[in-house]
């Protein structure tokens, strides 16, 4: 960070003394790293509403979507940190979320965390581009929205000597704050993470965090867990192994007899399984061959999660490695969840609250599987052959140290050693005959007599492998309000992308109308999504219930989101009195105060404002947004001395509270024009337009209006008026009018109208009144209509959404994304299939470069059924369209298929490199198969068995250009059974019955294949006719048989998405009947099973 910012920061920064400060440093420097270039984000809104993605939602809004990863690398100069002491160098990428690029050990000469040495993204993250490597922070979801994004970052010295690298981000989905700080210490070997995490809205908020530490992996590599961890669960808990040695049936891979799941080679499926529990802090990895390790260590009681993922060891795995290094080979995960335990687990973080922890990462060595650790030491003490093996490893220098073995209460041994981390201690003892290894216990202790670690071994103990997870039960199979309360609250903690909680909070009401708990819910679930009227009614009916006997009841919510949602409409006097009875209850005191103390200062009662604010702050001394309140009363009160050394303390605990900080802007003297200053506060808040908003409305939401005025400006004068976010003019207009400066906010709704609208996707429930305002203020303004569609769409209020699309239109019908907008909302949400192709066809007709709206208009055709001759003839009009995305040249493959032109298809394939989505791999794969099957089957009936022989051998071999491994696994018993046609073609009988003994294996249950490692039901068709060929005619009659009863048993299923799905990528577009999809497939099923039985005679 330039020293403007550090000199603006803090009037004079803090400096290390002695020796020490020196031994720790952090500067920046400009590196330059091969990297692959990404695509142009999406400038139309993404409304993925039921998307599945790490097993919850998958919704992007309000951030555009990146579908696009360039094939062609060039040298790229990032902007970098480094931290370094005499043990580690660490380099961290503010660029790119503020990730860990670059964690060495120096002692060791080796990087303790995975180094990749490009920056190669793939279509992996939320929003789209992800790279591996380095320690990724998921916050508040896994992985991070705004992964591939810059956060704002600077530097601070310690008085300790240590060096800390602070990065930061107020993320847009939640509006909620996050920060980590990259520490050094300048006598340890391991690098501190101190985090805060601060909930800056007016309502509670759920996240999670996850530590993404990868490792580089080769056949020796296994990870560390506790020795108390005995089992391990799935994503959201939905399946559970046995640990370390699994012994049945995980991720569709069977390991009996007992397979140890901690060594990477041993598993071959892409897969994820974290700790159900354990009592110990640390979790890591460990690389036998070279006998160098990483740990992480974190207090367990918040930082219970424990987690490994790989891509698996085989061909989809090293596919996988492929799509995101050059050559640096595989990796693994070893994630580590503060408040946390598995994924999705979301905690609750409350207005106003701030959490903060620190986790440490350290390298180690020598030690193999580590049985317990602290950020000072380590130790392992392993049994052989009558033997003890002690080792130990510490993070710092402790000369004169001891290495205690105890046998029950006895000295066993006891060793003087000068740990140093650039040694380990291991000593080999035999152990008397009969001895007990669990009487041993293994104490690392100072020459002071402090412990550093111990272990014993864990007692004997029956560990029972725990239940999986079970789905929420749908709101009529409840039996009690409470679970329906709870279950509604679940899906909410969660963000369940497909099970919605307002049925299970209505279905509550429908039972007891006076319900609190569900009035609330539903309140505050209204309130979040700008619909004020309709919460402000459930809050009442809430506060009915509770007054009902008793007109100071023990829960204070309801009255402070009552307040809130009258604060929205204007109706400040009643929400005064709200707020004021809402903190007659301890846990919403803080809250309460601080809106009161807005109220106060926005009607000039500065003195009762001070009052309210210090007891908002009694409460909560971390409330930063209250810190800034207080500076601002304290400022329009002349107390600039108190305002000063608040500023200086506010900003001692939170350097990123931009709203402090531009009080002390506001404190430097203006003498006319003062651009250095200018200079210096728009560095510090980076350019970012969303950062001047989100602290512009805390200023206007104070009636601050002034304020707010002159700090959007600010951001609006940085970005240039010709590219200026447009809710940044709409804000200001409206900051404008509420201070009675009609004229000018005329005048800036003009500029507001005129600006660009790509990329412009309000969330934040005050874009509502914002853009209402507007539309009232400038009736012709079609933008601000269309802007406020796409929050209620957004937002689940689509009715209102399309009354506003539909405005939006009439005022002006050439802007392309309105009509398409109003596309999905036709045929999505009224089932009007000819409005929305309507709609859809003009919006691309108006925009005929687009080629996201040229993708979904295929798919619309696809869904109406229009003839692939037809799709083939439209989609061959727009050959430069098509080639930017992978999924339209893949339709356009798909169609070569379906056409009969297997050749063409299988030219464009051999033709291009492909990128899949995570998750969605399979439709490249499948395309590839069955060309060449198809030709291979066309071989065959030509008598050209050599030739369909050869095509079907690369059908089971994935070309690297497909972007794809084949899985574990796979199940090719089409394949096979052709290959025995075509061997028995030659006259080579053996070789063909090898083939149909192969092709008649495999899995024997039919089911429906929804993801993409599902065994497709048609393989137990080949399997009936390989079995044929085999002569065993019964055993094929039982396959047939299978699939006539499988689709008689369940065509009139009624089918829903699986709750416990981790990744849907097929539902982003267009609403599928899924039970339309399943009569088909069972049709399908049925008439395969029929054909084969007709076969056998049946």
């Amino acid at each position: 960070m330039n020293k403007l910012v550090n000199d603006f920061l803090f009037t004079t920064p803090l400096e290390g003394t002695g020796e020490a400060a020196r031994e720790a440093k952090a500067w920046y420097e400009k590196v330059t790293i091969p990297t692959y270039g990404i695509g142009k984000p999406e400038k139309n809104p993404m409304f993925l509403e039921k998307r599945v993605y790490q097993g919850s939602s998958g919704v992007v809004y309000p951030h555009p979507v990146i579908e696009k990863i360039l094939d062609e690398k060039e040298d790229t100069e990032w902007n970098a940190v480094f931290l370094e002491n005499q043990y580690l160098k660490i380099m961290i990428l503010p660029e790119l979320g503020g990730r860990v690029q670059m964690a060495y050990d120096k002692m060791k000469q080796r990087h303790f965390i995975y180094y990749n040495q490009v920056i190669k993204p793939a279509l992996v993250g939320l929003t789209g581009p992800w790279i591996s490597g380095g320690l990724e922070f998921n916050w508040p979801q896994h992985h991070r929205p705004s992964t591939y994004e810059p956060v704002d970052h600077r530097i601070e010295e310690n008085p300790d000597g240590s060096v800390t690298v602070w990065c930061s981000e107020v993320e847009r989905m939640f509006r909620t704050r996050g920060m980590a700080g990259f520490t050094l210490h300048p006598d340890k070997a391991y690098l501190e993470i101190k985090v805060k995490l601060y909930n800056r809205t007016n309502f509670p908020q759920t996240f999670l965090w996850w530590a993404n530490p990868a490792v580089k992996v080769n056949d020796e590599y296994q990870s560390v867990f506790p020795p108390d961890v005995h089992a391990v669960f799935d994503h959201g808990k939905r399946d559970v192994s046995a640990f370390p040695i699994a012994k049945g049936t995980y991720y569709k891979v069977d390991y009996s007899p007992g397979t140890d799941i901690s060594r990477y080679k041993n598993i071959p499926v892409p897969t994820s399984y974290m700790a159900i529990t354990s009592k110990y802090n640390f979790v890591g990895g460990y690389e036998n061959d070279s006998r160098g390790g990483l740990l992480h260590v974190a207090n367990h009681h918040v930082s219970p999660g424990k987690k490994q993922w790989t891509w698996g060891h085989s061909d989809f795995g090293q596919a996988w490695d492929r799509n995101l290094t050059d050559e640096d080979g595989p990796y693994i995960e070893l994630m580590c969840g503060v408040y946390t335990d598995n994924q999705p687990d979301f905690s609750w973080i409350m207005p106003g609250e701030e959490k903060t922890f620190s986790q440490y990462f350290m390298p180690y060595r020598d030690l193999g599987v580590v049985k317990n650790a602290t950020k000072e030491a380590m130790v392992n003490l392993e049994f052989e052959e009558g033997k003890a093996i002690v080792k130990a490893y510490t993070t710092g220098v402790y000369p004169g140290s001891k290495v205690i073995l105890k046998y029950g209460k006895k000295i066993f041994s006891e060793d003087l050693f000068d740990f140093h981390p650039a040694t380990s201690y291991e000593k080999v003892m035999e152990l008397p005959c009969g001895a007990d290894p669990k009487q041993l216990k293994v104490e690392v202790k100072t020459a002071e007599g402090h412990t550093l670690v111990a272990w014993q071994p864990e007692p004997d103990a029956k560990k029972e492998i725990p239940e999986p997870a079970k789905a929420a039960k749908l709101p009529k199979e409840i039996g009690s309000n409470e679970q329906l309360y709870l279950t509604g609250l679940h899906l909410e903690q969660y963000r369940h992308a497909t099970y919605d909680p307002r049925p299970y909070y209505e279905e509550a009401l429908a039972r007891d109308p006076k319900d609190s708990r569900c009035n609330n819910a539903l309140g505050l679930w209204y309130l979040r999504r700008g619909q004020f009227a309709k919460a402000e009614n459930y809050f009442r009916e809430a506060i009915k219930t509770l007054t009902e006997r008793n007109p100071n009841p023990i829960d204070g919510e309801p009255f402070y989101n009552l307040g809130l949602a009258l604060r929205f409409q204007d109706k400040n006097e009643e929400a005064y009195d709200t707020f004021y009875k809402s903190v007659w209850n301890a846990a919403w005191m803080e809250n309460g105060y601080f809106q009161l103390a807005r109220l106060e200062t926005m009607n000039n009662r500065l003195e009762e404002a001070l009052e309210v604010v210090d007891r908002s702050l009694v409460r909560n001394w971390h409330n930063h947004k209250a810190r800034h309140l207080k500076v601002a009363i304290l400022r329009k009160l002349g107390k600039i001395d108190e305002a000063k050394k608040l500023i200086e303390e506010s900003l001692a605990l939170d350097s990123f509270n931009f709203g402090v900080l531009f009080e002390k802007y506001l404190l430097i003297p203006d003498r006319v024009q003062n651009p250095v200053r200018d200079e210096k506060f728009k560095l510090v808040i980076r350019g970012n337009i969303h950062n001047y908003i989100e602290f512009a409305l805390d200023y206007a939401y104070t009636g601050l209006y002034e304020e707010a005025i002159r700090l959007i400006g600010l951001g609006i004068s940085e970005q240039g008026n010709n590219n200026v976010y447009p809710m940044a003019w709409y804000y200001k207009a409206w900051f404008e009018d509420k201070s009675g400066k009609t004229t000018e906010a005329r005048e800036t709704l003009k500029s507001a109208s005129g600006a660009c609208p790509d990329y412009c996707f309000p969330n934040q429930p005050e874009a509502v009144v914002a853009l209402e305002w507007a539309v009232q203020s400038n009736p012709s303004d079609y933008k601000a209509l269309y802007y406020l569609g796409n929050f209620w769409y957004a937002f689940k209020n689509y009715e209102t959404a399309i009354e506003c699309w539909e405005k939006s239109v009439k005022i002006n019908d050439h802007f392309p994304t309105t009509h398409r907008n109003l596309a999905l909302a036709y045929f999505n949400k009224k089932n009007d299939s000819s409005l929305a192709l309507a709609e859809l066809e003009k919006a691309f007709a108006l925009d005929q470069s687009d080629a996201r709206v040229l993708m979904e208009l295929d798919q619309l055709y696809k869904r109406l059924g229009h003839a692939p001759e037809e799709r083939l003839a439209f989609l061959q009009k727009y050959p430069k369209l098509v080639e930017e995305r992978d999924d339209l040249y893949l339709e356009l493959v798909t169609l070569y298929n379906q056409l009969g032109r297997y050749e063409k298809a299988y030219e464009l394939i051999m033709s291009r490199k492909f990128h899949p989505w995570e998750g969605g791999e399979g439709k490249v794969t499948g395309q590839y198969i069955f060309s060449l099957k198809e030709m291979a089957k066309k071989a065959v009936q030509e008598n050209e068995f050599e030739k369909a022989i050869d095509l079907l051998g690369k059908a089971q071999v994935y070309p690297e250009n497909l972007g794809e491994g084949k899985l574990y696994g796979a199940q090719e018993n089409e394949l096979l059974y052709w290959l025995g046609v075509a061997c028995d073609g030659l006259g080579e009988t053996d070789r063909a019955r090898d083939f149909w003994q192969q092709a008649s294996m495999g899995l024997r249950q039919v089911s429906s294949a929804m993801f993409y490692n599902d065994q497709q039901p048609d393989t137990i068709f080949y399997q009936g006719l390989a079995l044929r060929k085999l002569g065993q005619e019964d055993e094929a009659v039982k396959r047939f048989e299978m699939l006539v009863n499988f689709g008689k048993e369940h065509i009139n299923d009624e089918v829903k998405i699986d709750y416990f799905a981790v990744s849907l990528p097929d539902l982003l577009i267009w609403e599928d009947d899924l039970n339309e999809r399943n009569r088909r497939l069972c049709q399908c099923l049925m008439d395969l099973g029929y054909s084969g039985l007709s076969y056998c005679g049946v």
